[in-house]
């Protein structure tokens, strides 16, 4: 590279940048990766909507997804999905579904009280 010469701007961070409009990308807090979201009954796609707009509405039609599997399908960082999800949901366009919760751990004793309860039944 030449004295004066810029090296060029990655196409994706610019792509993110048009896409979300310069805003702050919002927290994992508002839309963790396991939220399950789909398009509301009896919504319509707004008017004058983005192409990625529309792929989601696309995407969405079908049923649930997660955040994470919309952002997959379209190829788009996780943060700029959230962002557009996030706008979706505050136009009240979609519904979503809170993330499931952790598993919790069961006592080993009433674990092995079941198995020997089956063994016995149909051992």
């Amino acid at each position: 590279m030449t004295a004066g010469e810029e090296e060029p701007v990655a196409g994706d961070f610019v792509r993110a940048y048009v896409i979300t409009g310069g805003r702050r990308l919002p927290s994992s807090d508002e839309l963790s990766l396991h939220t399950l979201v789909t398009v509301g009954p009896d919504k319509e796609l707004p008017l004058g909507a983005s192409p990625e707009v529309r792929a989601i509405w696309d995407l969405l039609s079908g049923g649930y997804l997660a955040v994470a599997e919309v952002a997959a399908h379209l190829e788009l960082p996780v943060g700029v999905a959230r962002l557009l999800l996030t706008d979706l949901f505050e136009q009240g366009l979609l519904l979503r579904r809170a993330a499931p919760p952790r598993a919790q751990s069961v006592d080993r004793g009433i674990i092995e009280r079941v198995l020997h309860g089956l063994e016995s039944l149909y051992g």
